[in-house]
């Protein structure tokens, strides 16, 4: 999870690159921060289905397996 002050700070050069120019170490921090914003979201995404089982109508676990995978692979990490 970020932080809120990552997060004020991402929103704070978004709307200063709509009214004006970001400086170049603007544009890196803000690549940077966005990096990192999107792989806690993937990361989280991850957590968030591997968690998911999926039952048919009779019962039985239909799981996909690369679903079954990512529960493996969450619980080695």
């Amino acid at each position: 999870m970020l932080t809120k002050d990552k997060l004020a700070r991402i929103n704070q050069l978004a709307n200063k690159a709509k009214t004006s120019r970001l400086t170049k170490e603007e544009l890196k921090e803000q690549k940077l921060l966005r990096e990192e914003y999107l792989k806690t979201l993937r990361q989280s995404f991850k957590n968030q289905l591997s968690s998911v089982k999926i039952i048919d109508p009779e019962g039985t676990d239909v799981t996909p397996e690369k679903v079954k995978h990512l529960r493996t692979e969450n619980k080695d990490n």
